[in-house]
């Protein structure tokens, strides 16, 4: 065939053992997320980013990958990116934008896990990895890759063969397959009232704005939920796919018993060649407003802007120039309503990831001033983040790249699943207003038990 001849031809003149083929096809439209349990066969891990109609691609199991954890995490996964993609040769015909080779990355919060939390799993602050296999789909046009390491011609052969047979099994499988349904799962119990904790860490958080020690900090509350057996979270995502129309559903497994998943609204940079979106979201609407009273709060004014001057301060910082609009809008997700501000720039030659570490946290999921906000979350919050509120996202071959903040988030060990969402106390803050926040952020995900 065709592309067993320009995969030999590519093999060749690159041939070593550093070579990384990577080979895709179109394919029937099949939807990735539908889809990954396939992929995913005898694969630890999976992966899910659906922003359906649009760019959707599920990803499962290891080519290459890096897990670090240390301060100089942004710049060896940047390292590891561009090594990666030196060594990757891409044989596609005719290849459009969303099926090009990805690696993806997951960050924690901090760049270190709290001492206590070191037995998780999931415990590196920084996973990196170009995945085995990719199917990807953007308004009806899908594309399968897979990405192998050949040593020798023989390997070329059978990573031909492997694509065909796995393109041939999801079409087949697709035509006669009962779509996931959306589900709703059985709890046997909350096991922590994660409001009189929070209660008190909000007392302490206000206690610190209002005497000017902080001008702004995003406090963090988890419920933990036991349920009666393990979950797959696709049935949710599928659902979520219709509630939060506007975020992003993804996923990441990183092996069979601990997963973490969610409905993001809030992009931290997408770059589209040299071309940057950034959106500043913080600020939320109380339980009956439809965003009137939202848009005249000046507690929540001031919150957002403290959000949207920090990331056009750090922008400059990399002497970017930023535009962007001085009055907020309304953005709707959901039952949730937030102050929303898009901010837009031009960066020839600034890498994907040199954006990540300089914009991450913003205020609107840390605080203000930063250094001692972030001392304030480790004393306040009574667990880690990991990666709840940390870049999650993707950089493909040709350097275009998304990062979301990773809220709306839960994670999942064994029958164990856990919700963490915050809300952040400037001055005009109340304890009973923040605690009816956080509930129905919380209520996103939870929304989907059987409580």
């Amino acid at each position: 065939s065709e592309l067993l001849l320009t995969s030999v031809n590519a093999w060749s003149k690159r041939h070593s053992d550093e070579c990384i083929l990577s080979l895709a096809l179109p394919i029937e439209f099949i939807d990735p997320l539908q889809k990954l349990p396939e992929i995913a066969d005898k694969q630890q891990f999976r992966f899910l980013w659906d922003l359906s109609p649009g760019l959707s691609f599920s990803a499962a199991g290891h080519c290459q990958h890096l897990d670090l954890s240390g301060p100089k995490r942004f710049a060896n996964a940047q390292r590891f990116s561009d090594e990666t993609f030196d060594q990757l040769v891409d044989v596609s015909l005719n290849c459009p934008k969303h099926a090009l080779p990805r690696i993806l990355f997951a960050f924690s919060f901090f760049d270190q896990i709290k001492d206590a939390d070191k037995d998780l799993e999931e415990s590196f602050s920084l996973q990196a990895v170009l995945p085995r296999w990719q199917l990807s789909a953007e308004y009806g046009n899908t594309w399968l890759r897979l990405n192998a390491i050949a040593h020798h011609l023989s390997d070329v052969r059978e990573i031909v063969e492997n694509l065909w047979m796995m393109s041939k099994k999801i079409v087949q499988k697709s035509r006669a397959f009962d779509f996931l349904e959306p589900n709703c799962i059985a709890v046997q119990a909350v096991t922590e009232d994660w409001q009189s904790s929070y209660r008190e860490g909000l007392l302490q958080g206000i206690e610190l704005v209002n005497a000017g020690k902080l001008e702004k900090l995003v406090l963090a509350a988890r419920q933990l939920i036991l349920l009666k057996e393990p979950l797959d979270p696709l049935g949710m995502l599928v659902r979520l796919r219709n509630q939060q129309t506007h975020s992003c559903r993804f996923l990441w497994q990183r092996n069979s018993e601990e997963l973490f998943f969610g409905a993001s609204p809030e992009r931290l940079i997408s770059l589209n060649k040299s071309d940057l979106i950034i959106d500043a979201l913080a600020g939320t609407a109380m339980k009956n407003d439809d965003g009137h009273q939202l848009m005249n709060s000046a507690k929540d004014l001031r919150e957002h802007k403290f959000v949207v001057n920090a990331i056009i301060k750090q922008l400059c910082n990399l002497g970017i120039e930023a535009t962007y609009s001085q009055k907020p809008q309304i953005f709707r997700q959901g039952h949730l309503i937030h102050l929303y501000t898009p901010i837009t720039a031009h960066t020839p030659g600034v890498m994907p990831l040199g954006l990540v570490e300089a914009l991450h946290p913003t205020p609107a999921v840390a605080g203000l001033p930063l250094k001692e906000a972030m001392g304030w979350l480790r004393a306040l919050e009574p667990f880690d983040r990991r990666s709840y509120a940390a870049p999650i996202g993707w950089i493909d071959s040709a350097c275009n790249a998304e990062f979301r903040v990773a809220i709306r988030s839960g994670y999942i060990s064994r029958n164990n699943l856990d919700l963490i969402a915050g809300a952040g106390l400037v001055k005009g803050s109340s304890i009973d207003g923040e605690l009816q926040e956080v509930a129905l952020k919380l209520a996103v995900l939870a929304d989907q038990l059987d409580l």
